[in-house]
């Protein structure tokens, strides 16, 4: 039903896809791909055991290195760095008083479930660590910026070798400064030298071996500082909506547009029945999804990508908000 929506919408859907429901289906998948003489793209670092870097676009272990959090010093230039330190966990307790601000970051090269690797504290309220505290042996603490403006930059290096800009995007957080979607087309740009570093370091990610697309966020403070926040080299919910309307409506490339998130404890079936009416309306589109009932996953769950778009800035946001407040966001 999910494929038939993206069809339905305009976007190319593959015509060989491999279907799992579990980790060892998806060992299975991808030792068929690797048989078959392809070679495999990761976004997220998989065992050699599984991947070897002879078949890999970008081996597991460049993928690891690039995204893990305490490495972004590494790339970033120290005039564009945040002030941040990597802490073990038998330290964590004395590093994260409740009295100050700051925020934690999971430090791994390992997958460790995407989302999972930010928290931010403010001070005085009470230290509730997340779950990657319990899993992981060190962290990123790093300091609380307050923000003025927020950017991902969207870029990819092709098989050429050769950073290049896609377009930049700005990001939406909620009150605690937790990213909940973006806004594309007629943004405010960054300050070039901010604009330039974003390239500059996808360029140096290109010159150890890096390809395909990545997002780096990006920020000024309200006290005029311009700082890297995140490098995040691997397809992202920023760069997946540029490539979704480029298939199907690149005419609306240049217009407004915003990204939104929808979740529910529901089967996809009911949940894209009641976005059929304002489907049809158009403006909208499903850009990608997961139904965690085709899966072993024990929390039942469907989730929808989608991208508001249209002329004019302010119906855009009043359709993306009446989204998020018809599925209780």
């Amino acid at each position: 039903m999910l494929l038939a929506q993206l069809r339905d919408g305009g976007l190319p859907v593959g015509t060989d896809l491999r279907e799992f429901s579990g980790e060892a289906g998806f060992a299975a998948r991808v030792a068929e791909a690797v048989g078959d003489g392809l070679r495999i793209a990761m976004e997220y670092p998989q065992p050699t055991a599984l991947c070897a870097d002879e078949r890999s676009v970008k081996t597991a272990r460049l993928v690891g290195h690039l995204n893990n959090k305490a490495t972004i010093g590494t790339f970033v230039d120290p005039r564009f760095r945040a002030r941040r330190s990597v802490v073990p966990r038998a330290g964590l307790a004395e590093a994260t008083p409740a009295e100050e601000s700051w925020v934690l970051k999971a430090a791994t090269d390992d997958a460790h479930g995407g989302s999972l690797d930010v928290y931010l504290h403010r001070a005085g309220d009470e230290v509730a660590l997340p779950a990657f505290t319990d899993l992981l042996g060190e962290f990123v603490l790093e300091e609380y910026l307050h923000i003025l403006r927020n950017w991902g930059v969207q870029l990819y290096v092709g098989v050429d070798a050769v950073a290049r800009l896609l377009a930049v995007t700005e990001q939406r957080v909620d009150g605690a400064g937790v990213y909940v979607g973006g806004r594309f087309g007629p943004v405010a740009p960054p300050p070039d030298d901010l604009l330039a570093e974003c390239l500059a370091i996808t360029q140096r990610a290109a010159d150890v071996g890096y390809r395909g697309l990545c997002s780096l966020d990006c920020a000024e403070t309200l006290d005029g500082r311009l700082a890297m926040l995140d490098l995040n080299f691997r397809i992202t919910s920023g760069s997946i909506p540029l490539l979704a309307l480029r298939s199907v409506r690149p005419d609306a490339l240049d217009g407004p547009a915003e990204s939104v998130k929808l979740a529910v404890a529901a089967p996809m079936a009911e949940l894209l029945a009641e976005l059929r009416p304002a489907l049809a309306a158009g403006g909208l589109l499903v850009t990608s999804g997961h139904d965690t009932t085709r899966t072993d996953n024990r929390v039942r769950q469907s989730t929808l990508q989608l991208l508001v778009y249209g002329d004019d800035p302010e119906d855009v946001t009043a359709r993306r908000s009446a989204l998020e407040a018809k599925f209780g966001l």
